[in-house]
């Protein structure tokens, strides 16, 4: 794109009016005749309609601008095979028409990561985010802002301050409506306080699906109805469904949770009954799952989707008996915001327009109050946080269907720390990146580590029970029901290795386990180091300090082999691609 002298200076105003940061691409090379770093048009979202919707979701507490790298495996099966959000790298590009040399490429792809990473910049950062949401609004009166959920749980501070930092954190970006998962492991006490004193007046917490135990009631509000220009909008929340299988069952224990796919649809009904022209639901499902909703639940016009981390740049649109419902996915970490515009006439939404934006934080100007909020509600743990531990000899990272680099430097620090033969990580989305030749931090450390139950353990397991864990891990993520997934990636493992089929069926995944180059014995027993026991309370060592203590006597870490499973019947998947 050429632009003239005129054009070129009425775009420094915008932009500087706008507290966007055009110093960081002024120095910068031109690919394909513009600035590599800011696409004149990256946040120019031209007005439509006269109903908007922004939203994020999976922040995991990040307030400050981090690394994050997307996933290289993210396989589909079944009929999920080769569909958004089952698609990486050069697969993702090619279907979504983005060039590969881009900024584009580097927010949602894998691809050049180190290189685009230290080019780029950090992503995300609530004081960035603020900025962004701050012109969104001032261009769209009555617009909502949705938090899709995983807010409060994912850094040293929200950990340390009882989930106070993001509760504030929210408040001051303007969230008008939520709905929860991590959150749940603060325990329903700690959750009924925020929502009765901290977000009374502010923000909704909304969740369809979670009733008690004793009389099968609504423990949240199911739905709201706002009016958005005259238009009467309603939002339905629905909840992690598997939060008990996945988190303690002891944090929630009067609790219920679930699908709901027939409440879902009463609900809406009820909704349309009292006049809402427009049906959104703000969920925590997974997209796979938002799915499968969309094509069994009728009368919903849009899903905004969280919990698996996908960023999909197009919404899907899923058929149903209804008509038609809008899918969207927001990523993770504050590193997009969709914005969701609707044109409502005569009671129906006649067109749609729809933008998820990347979040540089050398492209956008940090919000004053915001970014002076974060500095004061860190302040007291700035040294801590501070803390070096080891300097990384090469990228480390998490996001993956199968391990990450910082997955494996846990499962190697509870293997020697606890001298382990073997040990079991877990499979969490949740983590940011490291560059190579970056300091790990203990505030790094926590990003991947920070959760309320994060005792290690050492115990003895047969080879059939490892096995057994396995299979299970390996159909909550791979059945070919989106139903029966019920959260997190594979779990990672350190000294084990094995093969899998993805495509075959539970108690035949499994294959070829072995360790140190002997096969595992179904009745010998071994020694598995682990943590984030779903089990009762743990009375044990956080793993942040297991791992902290293991870095700090490497002082420089190197993953020697990433412990990757051998993956079978797999070929031309476009959701797996090696590096």
């Amino acid at each position: 794109m050429n632009l003239s002298r005129r054009e070129f200076l009425q775009m420094l105003a915008v932009a500087g009016v706008s507290g966007f940061n055009l110093s960081a691409c002024a120095e910068t090379p031109i690919v394909s005749g513009r600035p590599s770093k800011a696409p004149a048009d990256l946040y120019e979202v031209p007005n439509f309609g006269n109903v908007s919707l922004m939203h994020y979701t999976d922040c995991h507490a990040q307030l400050t601008p981090v690394y994050f790298r997307e996933p290289n495996i993210n396989l589909g099966i079944g009929s999920m095979r080769g569909n958004a959000p089952h698609l990486v790298g050069d697969a993702f590009l090619k279907t979504f028409g983005m060039p590969a040399d881009g900024i584009e490429a580097h927010a949602f792809t894998y691809l050049n990561f180190e290189e685009a990473a230290r080019t780029y910049g950090k992503v995300g950062g609530f004081a960035h985010l603020s900025t962004l949401v701050k012109r969104i609004r001032s261009s769209r009166p009555g617009s909502l802002l949705l938090d899709g959920g995983d807010t409060w749980q994912g850094s040293a501070t929200s950990l340390f301050t009882n989930a106070q930092d993001m509760v504030d954190a929210q408040k001051l970006l303007g969230v008008d409506i939520m709905t929860p998962h991590w959150e749940m492991t603060y325990g329903a006490e700690r959750v009924k306080e925020i929502i009765e004193k901290d977000f009374a007046g502010h923000i909704e917490f909304l969740a369809q699906n979670v009733v008690d135990n004793e009389w099968n009631e609504a423990v949240f509000s199911p739905y709201t109805i706002r009016e958005i220009n005259g238009v009467p909008v309603a939002i339905i929340g629905q909840a992690f469904p598997y939060t008990p299988i996945a988190n303690p069952r002891y944090m929630v224990p009067d609790w219920s949770f679930g699908i709901r796919d027939d409440q879902m649809q009463g609900y809406v009904d009820e909704v349309r009954g009292k006049g809402a022209q427009v049906v959104v639901v703000l969920s925590h499902n997974g997209m796979d799952v938002d799915l499968k909703m969309a094509s069994r639940v009728s009368g919903i016009d849009a899903i905004f989707g969280g919990h698996t981390h996908d960023a999909v740049p197009k919404p899907i649109t899923v058929k149903n008996p209804g008509g038609k419902t809008l899918v969207m996915n927001s990523g993770s970490n504050s590193k997009f915001l969709s914005v969701l515009d609707l044109d409502v006439r005569d009671g129906k939404i006649q067109d749609y327009r729809y933008r998820l934006l990347p979040v540089f934080s050398n492209l956008i100007e940090p919000d004053a109050e915001m970014a002076a909020y974060i500095e004061k509600v860190r302040a007291p743990f700035k040294e801590r946080l501070e803390e070096p531990l080891a300097i990384s000899d090469e990228l480390l990272y998490r996001r993956g269907n199968f391990n990450g680099t910082f997955d494996q430097l846990i499962c190697d620090a509870l293997m020697q720390e606890l001298d382990a033969e073997m040990a079991f990580s877990p499979g969490f989305r949740w983590g940011t990146s490291i560059l190579p030749g970056q300091t790990i931090t203990f505030e790094d450390l926590m990003t991947q580590t920070a959760i309320t139950y994060a005792g290690v353990t050492r115990s003895e397991m047969s080879g059939d029970q490892v096995k057994i864990v396995l299979e299970d891990v390996a159909d909550n993520l791979f059945n070919e029901d989106p139903y029966y997934q019920q959260g997190g990636d594979m779990v990672r493992v350190g000294g084990l290795k094995y093969a899998i089929n993805p495509k075959e069926k539970i108690g035949k995944r499994i294959t070829d386990m072995s360790i140190n180059g002997r096969a595992i014995e179904a009745n010998k027993t071994y020694s598995v180091g682990g943590w984030a026991s779903v089990a009762a309370p743990l009375d044990s060592k956080p793993v942040w300090d297991v791992v902290a203590d293991y870095l700090r006597a490497k002082k420089t870490v190197s993953i020697k082999e990433l412990n990757v499973p051998t993956i079978k019947g797999i070929d031309n998947n476009p959701g797996y691609e090696t590096m």
